[in-house]
């Protein structure tokens, strides 16, 4: 019997993971953002099938998740590892924060597979990405996304 291949999902957690437990990522200060970074893709897919999600919104969400999946982004995983994921988790945050405007919030939730509330976490995120990613990119990406 063949093991099957680990999914994009299960992929991105286990690198992120190895990466927070070695030297270079023990420390970072944003470890829990990075860790809902494959939570955050789920939830971008299953809102993009939603029909209670407008139309704008689901090529907002479409935009970032091609972001999310985009080698070479902002800040490339490719290049510099699962530290390159910040600043996915903050376009991702800054489109859902900006979603919420026009969608019930009990649409996020129905569809978050983290443990944490996904509104809560939204807006840590917003609030600390100036910090996390830098003010420059951060205005970059929210600009890109707006």
């Amino acid at each position: 019997m063949q093991v099957p291949k680990p999914d994009f999902y299960q992929k991105m957690r286990d690198e992120l993971r190895e990466w927070l437990q070695s030297k270079a990522g023990k420390d970072y200060r944003y470890a829990e953002f990075l860790l809902a970074a494959p939570d955050l893709v789920h939830l971008l897919c299953r809102l993009m099938l939603d029909r209670d999600v407008y139309v704008k919104d689901k090529a907002a969400l479409g935009a970032v998740l091609a972001y999310f999946l985009f080698p070479l982004d902002f800040l490339p995983e490719a290049l510099i590892g699962p530290l390159g994921y910040a600043d996915d988790v903050a376009a991702a945050a800054w489109v859902l924060n900006n979603m919420l405007t026009r969608t019930d919030p009990e649409v996020l939730r129905r569809h978050w597979a983290g443990e944490e509330d996904i509104l809560d976490l939204v807006q840590r995120i917003v609030k600390a990405a100036d910090q996390m990613v830098g003010s420059g990119l951060w205005a970059k990406i929210k600009q890109r996304f707006g």
